[in-house]
């Protein structure tokens, strides 16, 4: 599986082709190229997009302490990215008044991405949060208007789920807290299973441990359903907008009884991907 990212190393703006476990990453000068637009021009055909961005290009080796890693296909312009997810899509929370269709809400615009070591802010005043350890999609539209698939990664959606529980038409507020997103953007077709596990420290302590369950196999919707009914709507469309689309969790530690507190470091672990997010929460 191919693996892209993008990271700032001494001033300058690169890219990567590895994994997320590699202790040396081989960096390319981005230069003026545009990556999205190069994922776009390759169609899907992952040889051809990485012969396209990397010839005539000598990279160089650096230990990852060394760079700044960037949510993957970020815009220059925040305002190019849209920030959303569904709610309630997984089977483990399937009951007798599920929806035809999930719930789908709005997080934001391209700033409320954080990557590992970035603090993940919450709304003043906020009721009960939580961590979402979730599958994301990445789309880039193109100039027809279409989003077209880039890839996947991996994010905390942090939710005020207290807010929702105690209101359950505020879920548009509660959903309005930053997301942590992995810098590395997986260049293949979203994955069916994916298993890790939370840590949620408090002042340098372990205050709650979970484990999780996601991907597609875990989905009580078709996520060919969910996203065409997504993107039937012209409004999202415009030409050049990223799309970040959360998929959904299975349960938290909200579900165990465990409310996170300002302060408090979030470690999510995607075991079977080699993946890992730590962000700590900033909650006023």
């Amino acid at each position: 599986m191919t693996v892209l990212y993008e990271c700032v190393h001494q001033g300058e703006r690169h890219f990567g082709l590895g994994a997320p476990e590699d202790t040396v990453l081989r960096l390319y000068p981005l230069g003026d190229t545009d990556l999205r637009a190069a994922l776009l021009a390759a169609g899907g055909d992952t040889e051809a997009f990485i012969a396209a961005v990397t010839e005539g290009r000598t990279p160089v080796e650096v230990p990852p302490a060394d760079v700044h890693f960037r949510p993957p296909l970020l815009p220059e312009s925040v305002g190019d990215a849209m920030v959303s997810g569904f709610m309630a899509t997984h089977n483990v929370k399937i009951d007798d008044s599920t929806q035809t269709q999930p719930n789908w809400f709005f997080k934001g615009l391209g700033d409320v991405l954080k990557v590992p070591g970035e603090p993940l802010r919450a709304p003043a005043g906020s009721v009960a949060l939580t961590e979402e350890a979730e599958v994301v999609l990445v789309y880039v539209t193109d100039e027809q208007r279409t989003p077209q698939y880039a890839g996947y990664t991996f994010g905390n959606d942090l939710t005020d789920i207290g807010r929702f529980k105690r209101h359950n038409g505020h879920l548009s507020y509660a959903k309005l807290c930053d997301a942590g997103v992995a810098p590395w953007l997986f260049l293949g077709t979203p994955p069916r299973h994916v298993t890790g596990d939370v840590t949620i420290a408090r002042d340098g302590v372990p205050a709650w441990e979970g484990t999780f369950t996601t991907g597609i196999k875990a989905l009580h919707y078709g996520l060919r359903d969910m996203m065409s009914g997504l993107f039937a709507h012209e409004a999202l469309l415009h030409p050049g907008r990223v799309h970040y689309v959360y998929l959904g969790a299975d349960r938290s530690s909200f579900h165990s009884g465990f409310t996170m507190a300002d302060g408090d470091r979030v470690e999510m672990r995607f075991t079977t991907h080699g993946v890992r997010l730590s962000n700590p929460v900033s909650a006023p």
